[in-house]
């Protein structure tokens, strides 16, 4: 069961329900603890948009000093009246008129920090790239200084995440190795979003919770939209999403257009190709009419972190059965309907594009059924590898069908588990995947045993 906790907004001061975060909020209060007792310390919150960084930060500082500042994309001058009136506001403390640069708050900040104890939040902390660059270097000057004669938890948090990782893991950058701490949030676990589900309907549908599940990923913030708006399954949910003043909109749009930059077109185009299910470089390729996807296909994977590979289990690093998926479920929901029908979207027609939701919902929420049982059995910690087969024997006219098992997963004790995943039960043959599993013994484990079964709604 997950911890409930109540929080207070930085900003409006608002009570909401909390849930989970149990470790994170743990490890946020130690360094809290530590760095009022010890010396400064800095923390940093990663995640992307909407995962609950700020109220995480915000539960963790709640009941001590507090400061909160965002960084806006604005002129640095404008930034420090900002930041001037809310240290102001928020601790009581003198802060001179006429100060124009960050150094200079901060460098305040730190020597407040030498006769009292309190928390700074630093909210899209990698937007200082557009307002100064030299604002990092700044930083790590006066940090470096100041820090072990004062006592502020500075947490930083930033939601783009090849900037983050930029600003605190490149040798070359100036804050390279000055956080004591960092986290990365991910979306909720299988488990609490029962939780939260249940709290909202407490007799809700096995297939209530996919709809949440497929529409949300487990993301607090559409999560939050989606039921706080009454929306507890999938023709509500549907109908809030695709109203005209919908925030799923432009949602992805809004979430990697600032990680791609101008060349976003390209990244788009692949992300999309492989929401809609075709998954295999040579497909991309040929219907993007490129030559050559390799490198933006790494950069997708290695820098941004939006896709990942998935080889046969027990295949090596070398095959060439490589399929690509997306590992946000959001966004691979979002580029499937939202980018896809964008024309529809631009002549608001609104209506068709519930329509195309819906219609399509029992064949899409099939395949997602898949995620949330790999997520959940990850969650479940009993198993030491976890993946999906597919195999073709050369010269066999055997089908795809008979060569490819939605799960296969290896237990703690050794033994090999493998699944197919259907909405209805009733679709699941026994003899198909007996004739299935006995070619897994003998493609992958040396003719082991392999214990099967079928996941279904029911199974949730």
């Amino acid at each position: 069961m997950a911890v409930k906790f109540t929080t207070i907004n930085f900003i409006n001061k608002k009570v909401m329900k909390y849930y989970d975060r149990t470790y994170e909020l743990g490890l946020l209060r130690d360094i809290r603890k530590r760095s009022f007792e010890e010396f400064s310390k800095m923390t940093v919150l990663k995640g992307r948009r909407r995962i609950g960084k700020t109220s995480l930060g915000g539960l963790a500082m709640e009941d001590t000093d507090s400061v909160y500042l965002f960084v806006s994309k604005k002129a640095e001058a404008d930034l420090c009246a900002e930041y001037s009136a809310a240290i102001r506001e928020s601790l009581g403390e003198f802060v001179p008129q006429g100060i124009y640069h960050f150094k200079d708050i901060f460098a305040l900040l730190l020597s407040i920090g030498k006769h009292r104890r309190f928390n700074l939040f630093i909210d899209e902390f990698q937007d200082f790239l557009y307002v100064n660059p030299s604002i990092y270097s700044d930083i790590q000057d006066v940090w470096d200084r100041e820090r072990r004669g004062s006592n502020v938890n500075l947490v930083v948090s930033g939601s783009v995440f090849t900037l983050m990782e930029k600003i605190f893991k490149d040798e070359k950058q100036p804050l390279f190795g000055r956080a004591d701490l960092s986290i990365t949030l991910e979306p909720f676990r299988t488990d609490v979003m029962k939780e939260i589900l249940a709290d909202h309907k407490p007799g809700y549908t096995n297939d209530d919770l996919l709809a949440l599940y497929c529409f949300t990923g487990g993301v607090p913030k559409y999560v939050e939209l989606l039921l706080d708006n009454g929306c507890t399954d999938m023709e509500s949910m549907v109908a809030y999403m695709t109203r005209p003043d919908s925030q799923f909109i432009e949602e992805g749009k809004n979430m990697l257009i600032q990680e791609f930059g101008k060349n976003y077109g390209t990244y788009f185009s692949i992300l999309g190709i492989i929401a809609s299910g075709e998954v295999c470089l040579p497909q991309i390729e040929g219907l993007l009419g490129e030559k050559s996807l390799g490198g933006q296909m790494k950069t997708l994977e290695e820098d941004y972190g939006l896709i990942s590979k998935k080889r046969p289990i027990r295949s090596s690093e070398t095959s060439k059965a490589v399929r690509y998926e997306i590992n946000d479920v959001f966004l691979r929901f979002w580029f499937r309907y939202f980018d896809r029908n964008r024309s529809l979207i631009e002549i608001k027609n609104y209506s068709a594009l519930a329509a195309i939701i819906r219609n399509d919902y029992a064949t899409y929420s099939g395949r997602i059924l898949e995620r949330w049982f790999r997520q959940k059995m990850m969650e479940s910690q009993k198993y030491i590898e976890l993946g999906g087969w597919w195999h073709m024997k050369r010269g066999s006219s055997d089908t795809a069908q008979e060569n490819e098992i939605d799960i296969v997963a290896v237990s703690l004790d050794g033994k090999v588990h493998a699944y197919e995943v259907k909405r209805n039960r009733k679709k699941y043959s026994p003899a198909l995947m007996a004739r299935k599993t006995a070619n897994l013994s003998e493609s992958a484990f040396g003719r082991q045993e392999v214990i099967s079964g079928c996941l279904s709604l029911e199974d949730m």
